[in-house]
């Protein structure tokens, strides 16, 4: 991400640390003149809170001076703690050094260099204390993904927040903090939504499927289930809806309680995932397929989990033929996304086994959905500024109105793709 003058979310980020790193003090990493005291009630409870990593493989992100890594070592198997200031990780090696199953390393979390030094499927726990509020939503996202890829299979992900509001007393010049809640994600496309258009896009996409009493669906990266909640009241099929964002997960869930429709919710890598061959009639998935490298290898996993007959129903972020402007390859970059043309989008399909594939250029009704988000998000600005800030809200404008021209250029599309299971 970058701010309004260009600079870096992570110049941003690493400036104010190193501002905050100059004295390595528990005070200063904590960022609150009681930080002693705090340390010695709040780290028994997180250290608590745990699940068993006893001689287990574990990285410790965002490990700053050390206040857990040496915690860490007494019961894990290896740590590799990581931290992007040298200075922070250096004292933390000069503390902490003397376990020889620790290793230490000076990166940013979201680099690749971490990938050069974490095989997939190779770790237990992930541990991390007041680090992705220092990030992006995008870098968040796709932190995230890269995450899961490093877990071992039932491998666990803990992290700890600041949520809503500033903690700690000391004084900051500036504070770039995300200091998130779940709502944020809601805010723009309506109630139980996060793909574009909401619930008349849904409305319209769903009729599509055909849908009958009974026939199980799976919803790929699902949100907060607004679809899955309209397809199974309306059409009372099962849907199961799978994200990687437990935010998302969290508020499916807290949604569903009570409900006497069949919508359950799973936090999963779609690529990860299992299904039995022959499960779904229908696989449905917004806005979703961008974040995924390898398409073809999920694609042909779709095919395998539907039933003869079944559908795919696809939306997705395209991009024009050719090699894209800077500016918009900036943009791919900086999203961590893997998009293609509406042809080699199809071509995907195709290889994969699927008949009957349908590829449609929408991207005139998407611009006038960001349209139609940013009229209604421009009427809602003093209770969007009172809920989360001003900054956000010119953030999430920016956004759009950049989606607005890049859609007007022709560079970025947005596709929908349907095809059949024979």
């Amino acid at each position: 991400m970058a701010s309004g003058n260009g600079v870096n979310e992570r110049d941003i980020q690493k400036s104010y640390w190193v501002q905050h790193s100059a004295d390595l003090s528990v005070e200063a990493m904590m960022l609150d003149s009681k930080a002693a005291d705090l340390d010695k009630e709040e780290r028994p409870e997180v250290l608590s809170l745990l699940p068993a990593y006893e001689g287990k493989s574990v990285i410790e992100l965002g490990a700053g001076i050390g206040r857990f890594t040496g915690e860490l070592a007494q019961k894990a198997g290896q740590v590799l703690a990581v931290d992007f200031i040298e200075s922070a990780i250096k004292k933390n090696e000069s503390i902490n050094g003397h376990h020889k199953n620790v290793k230490f390393l000076c990166a940013d979390v979201i680099s690749p260099k971490m990938s050069d030094n974490i095989s997939e499927g190779s770790v237990d726990v992930i541990f991390s204390n007041w680090l992705l509020m220092y990030l992006s939503d995008n870098e968040v996202e796709n932190l995230a993904e890269r995450m899961i890829r490093w877990l071992k299979d039932g491998g666990y992900i803990f992290f700890r927040e600041s949520c809503f509001h500033q903690s700690g007393d000391s004084k900051r010049k500036y504070n770039p903090t995300h200091y998130r809640e779940p709502r944020f994600y809601t805010k723009m496309y309506g109630p139980g939504f996060v793909s574009t258009g909401g619930l008349e896009t849904t409305k319209e996409f769903v009729a599509k499927l055909g849908l009958k009493p009974g026939q199980k669906v799976l919803d790929v990266g699902c949100g907060v289930g607004g679809g899955d909640f309209y397809m199974a009241e309306n059409f009372d099929v099962e849907v199961v809806g799978i994200d990687l964002s437990i935010n998302m997960i969290s508020l499916g869930i807290e949604r569903a309680i009570g409900l006497k429709y069949a919508v359950e919710f799973d936090c999963a890598d779609c690529y990860k995932k299992t299904y039995p061959e022959n499960t779904f009639d229908v696989i449905y998935s917004r806005d979703t397929m961008l974040h995924v490298k390898d398409k073809p290898t999920l694609f042909r996993s779709f095919y395998k989990w539907l039933k003869p007959g079944g559908k795919l129903l696809i939306t997705d972020y395209c991009k024009s033929a050719g090699s894209p402007s800077l500016q918009f390859a900036e943009y791919i970059k900086q999203g961590g996304y893997y998009l293609h043309d509406m042809k080699a989008y199809r071509q995907m399909l195709d290889n994969a086994g699927f008949d009957d594939v349908i590829a449609e250029d929408r991207t005139d009704e998407f611009a006038k959905t960001l349209q139609q988000e940013l009229h209604a998000l421009e009427n809602k600005k003093d209770d969007f500024i009172r809920d989360f800030s001003e900054e956000d809200y010119n953030e999430i404008v920016e956004r759009w109105k950049a989606k607005q021209t890049r859609g007007a250029s022709g560079e970025q599309m947005w596709g929908l793709f349907i095809a059949k299971k024979k």
